[in-house]
């Protein structure tokens, strides 16, 4: 059986916590940020759990995720 390959784009997106729950970051803080409260940026600034319609997706795409998680 070959390697399972990771997707690079994912990994770069995705994180695991201690317990292999898949965390992403928020979006919304690419630009226009001068306008934006300076909560809401710190906000946006924590991770979020991704949703369960598509945590398979993210599992799939990485599946040594959950393995090296910290």
């Amino acid at each position: 059986m070959p390697k399972m390959k990771t997707h690079k784009g994912a990994a770069k997106r995705f994180t695991f916590t201690g317990t292999g729950k898949p965390m992403q970051a928020q979006g919304r803080r690419g630009h226009f940020r001068r306008r934006k409260a300076i909560r809401l940026l710190q906000q946006l600034d924590r991770s979020q759990p991704v949703h369960s319609a598509n945590e398979r997706m993210v599992r799939t795409a990485l599946p040594y995720g959950v393995k090296h998680a910290r």
